[in-house]
């Protein structure tokens, strides 16, 4: 047997670096924080937009231009969903495009872009009492408070508007859409495991023939998007909101733990509230600042339940 010194018993020199090691290590930081821009900044790119194209009607555009972008890249990568995958995608689409999408871009008519983005802060909150709702995941206490303090900004919220300047219907229209938003993904969990590309796809088609009826019933005009004003905002959030970003999400949930993850619906809203007062001038009322605040200390709460729950197993 060799000695202690022997070279043979030596410990093995740490393996070199494999090329490009660097730059996978900070990828992922790069596409998380490439997706809270965007989806910060989408709330402000529909205000926007609204200003020169009628909201219902643009939200239909973007749904046409986006149904056919990811159907090619759908069908590229192997083909559109079937079955049981067909059927799930269906009512995401139906319920997140065809009822959320007219919601939203309806109520930002009126409602300023951060406080919609802290409205659909709540997202992950109603999404866990749908998850529960239909036996897919178990709440917790800490889950169940965090909901309760979300849901009571949103009291603290509706309650300042109601004697503010802004119409009740606007907000009772962005909180219902992002309260479907939250059951089209439980309904699409609940389908089977299918590609992020042909579910979006499907779910865009799906969800155009209702966008388009409810913009004819609201009667409004439809002019095609020609002018600067009008063009800049849909093809941002084609490209960037209904492509770019849940490409780099669909990436990165394969890289990085969904508890860390989850940590762009907390940094979301407060970035959008300072693009809104920046861009817009807008600037929320006492009541809405204080709801937002609770609003994001719910979404708080959901996360470290999450963090809590995965050291856990």
């Amino acid at each position: 047997m060799g000695s202690p010194h022997d070279p043979a018993r030596a410990p093995a020199a740490p393996p070199a670096p494999e090329t490009g090691a660097a730059f996978t290590t900070w990828l992922p930081a790069a596409a998380f924080a490439g997706c809270t821009l965007i989806w910060s900044s989408t709330f402000l790119l529909i205000s926007i937009g609204n200003d020169s194209l009628p909201p219902v009607w643009a939200a239909s555009l973007r749904l046409l231009l986006a149904a056919l972008i990811l159907g090619a890249i759908a069908i590229a990568r192997g083909g559109l969903p079937r079955g049981a995958a067909a059927r799930a995608a269906t009512w995401y689409g139906l319920l997140q495009f065809g009822i959320n999408f007219p919601l939203l871009y309806w109520g930002e008519k009126v409602i300023p872009s951060g406080l919609a983005a802290v409205l659909y802060a709540t997202v992950p909150l109603s999404s866990a009492v749908f998850a529960h709702a239909f036996g897919l995941e178990r709440v917790t206490p800490l889950k169940v408070a965090a909901a309760v303090v979300g849901l009571c900004g949103v009291a603290v919220i509706f309650g300042g508007q109601v004697h503010g300047a802004i119409p009740v219907m606007p907000f009772v229209a962005v909180v219902a859409g992002a309260t479907t938003g939250s059951l089209s993904l439980v309904m699409l969990k609940r389908g089977p495991r299918q590609s992020p590309f042909g579910a979006n796809a499907w779910g865009a088609a799906v969800g155009l023939p209702l966008c388009l009826a409810a913009s004819f019933a609201l009667g409004e005009p439809h002019p095609l998007p020609l002018t600067r004003g009008a063009l800049v905002p849909l093809l941002y959030l084609t490209l960037a909101g209904s492509v770019g970003a849940y490409v780099l999400i669909a990436w990165l949930v394969h890289r990085w733990p969904v508890t860390r993850i989850s940590f762009i619906g907390v940094i979301t809203p407060m970035i959008a509230v300072a693009l809104g007062w920046l861009v817009r001038g807008e600037r929320l009322r006492p009541a809405a600042f204080l709801g937002s605040l609770m609003v994001v200390a719910g979404v708080m709460l959901s996360v470290l339940s999450d963090r809590r729950r995965s050291s856990a197993v």
